[in-house]
């Protein structure tokens, strides 16, 4: 916005010179008449001195001088004219500018007051999100309410389970089931203590490392219970990748690393990112085991087949023999009915020659008999 203001200046400025440049050239141009006058007044005198010695010359110098005059006297009226003009047009573009530079002023103080309008406005949100995010119980809520979100986004919603009650009494934010398994979860971070650091310095840095060391051994003895199935280890959610890496590049007393203490304590730090990378790994994982699941299933399903038809094997060997049995009696009826065939058509043979010997042809019946017959 400023240099807007100064551009308006620096134009009013050059207008000023440039008028004070106008009115100097008037100047030269009236000393210029007036020496010219001084010249008139030197040739008059001259005219004098020479007047007795020629009326003819007097008058040629006197039409001279009237010319010269009336030449300077339209210089002089020309030179005004056009000096009242440059005065005139030099104050029409300073009220110009000048009235320009008030808009332009107006409009800066217009938008320096939106500014500060948007600063107020932001200054008010500012303070009502540290509200929002004033009380530990909100802040608990917004990590619980991402845990679960990333939980919905990568895993199906019979593998987990919120708000799981323990035989003792305590309640873990989340669980993974793991076949037989749980695998808990804890999304009530100490974020109290990592808003002290940008204020305190190095002193709230170590509360911050005391702080979670404290929130790493709670966890390790609520949610670590191998007698209620869980795995031996528990997950911290850091629900910020800032808090996160602030845990990561913080030590305690005993210059030991507050991951590293955490992991001896049988409990994983976790930001948003470090944990969908290792629900990815538990999903793949429980994919894996279903598809083992599915090829035990599978295995089994075969081993009643195989089972099943080793049952039916024995009946069936049963049949094929008496199968067998059958097409050899039928071999053997059929090689005797052939036999007996043979043997009968040769008997019937036989018999027939004997007919015809034994019993000759009747002889012809008269006429009358095969009428009468």
């Amino acid at each position: 916005m400023t240099p807007f203001l100064i551009a308006g200046l620096m134009v009013v400025v050059a207008l000023t010179v440039w008028v004070a440049l106008q009115n100097s050239q008037a100047q030269r141009r009236t000393q210029s008449v007036e020496t010219q006058m001084s010249e008139l007044r030197r040739d008059l005198q001259t005219m004098a001195t020479a007047q007795a010695q020629s009326a003819g010359q007097v008058a040629a110098i006197g039409q001279s001088v009237t010319q010269r005059l009336d030449s300077v006297t339209k210089t002089l009226q020309d030179g005004v004219s056009q000096s009242a003009q440059i005065a005139a047009q030099s104050q029409s573009a300073m009220a110009t500018e000048l009235k320009n530079s008030h808009q332009t002023l107006g409009e800066i103080q217009k938008q320096l007051g939106a500014v500060q309008l948007a600063g107020s406005q932001m200054s008010q949100a500012t303070q009502t999100l540290q509200n929002i995010l004033g009380g530990a119980k909100t802040r608990g809520t917004l990590g619980e309410v991402t845990l679960e979100r990333l939980l919905e986004d990568c895993l199906p919603r019979d593998r987990y389970e919120t708000q799981y009650r323990f035989r003792s009494g305590e309640v873990a934010d989340s669980v993974i089931h793991l076949r037989d398994k749980l695998l808990p979860i804890d999304s009530k971070f100490p974020l109290d203590a990592y808003r002290r650091i940008s204020d305190e310095g190095e002193d709230a840095r170590k509360a911050f490392a005391t702080a979670v060391k404290n929130h790493a051994d709670n966890i390790s003895k609520k949610y670590v219970l191998p007698d209620e199935n869980t795995l031996p280890v528990a997950l911290m959610f850091v629900p910020s990748e800032t808090v996160y890496y602030e845990l990561l590049m913080t030590s305690d007393a005993k210059s030991v690393p507050l991951d590293e203490y955490c992991r001896t304590r049988s409990v994983v730090a976790v930001s948003p990112n470090t944990l969908y990378a290792h629900l990815q790994v538990i999903l793949m994982g429980l994919q894996g085991m279903q598809i083992e699941e599915n090829a035990k299933r599978m295995q089994k399903n075969l081993a009643g087949l195989q089972a099943q038809l080793e049952k039916f094997a024995d009946p069936f060997g049963k049949i094929g023999t008496h199968l067998k049995n059958a097409v050899q009696s039928y071999t053997e009826a059929e090689k005797r009915l052939e036999r007996a065939e043979s043997t009968l058509g040769s008997m019937l043979g036989s018999t027939g020659e004997q007919l015809e010997v034994e019993f000759p042809a009747a002889p012809a019946l008269p006429a009358a008999n095969k009428q009468s017959a």
